[in-house]
């Protein structure tokens, strides 16, 4: 099973003692996403909404600890997952659908990736 979530973000350089330009960059970072039902597998229940990210400044400390520098703006793009990660994660959230205050497995997916689930 292999997935990650894919952000856009845009970081700025702040050096010392010496000037750059451009000073602000972007980037494509992706963050290893966890097996269904092991730690940090609901990494989606807390940080996303309908295939955004559910708080601008929450994200960006993420991505400035992910990337040690200084980060301007994250923006979700995808969750990049192939069919078993995929459908292990579909079964977790059935066996917890009261959690995600939800009816069943399409809601909650709609709810947190909106359409920004790529399966490869």
């Amino acid at each position: 099973m292999d997935a990650a979530y894919v952000f856009r973000v845009r970081f700025r350089l702040d050096p010392a003692g010496v000037a750059v330009a451009p000073d602000e960059f972007e980037t494509v970072v992706r963050k290893p996403a966890a097996t269904a039902g092991d730690d940090g597998w609901l990494f989606f229940l807390h940080n996303l909404w309908r295939g955004d990210v559910n708080d601008d400044r929450h994200a960006r400390s993420l991505a400035e600890e992910w990337l040690s520098v200084p980060v301007v703006d994250v923006g979700f793009s995808e969750l990049d997952t192939d069919e078993a990660h995929l459908a292990a994660l579909k079964a977790e959230i059935a066996d917890d659908l009261d959690r995600f205050n939800a009816d069943d497995v399409s809601e909650v997916l709609n709810k947190y990736f909106g359409s920004s689930i790529r399966v490869r």
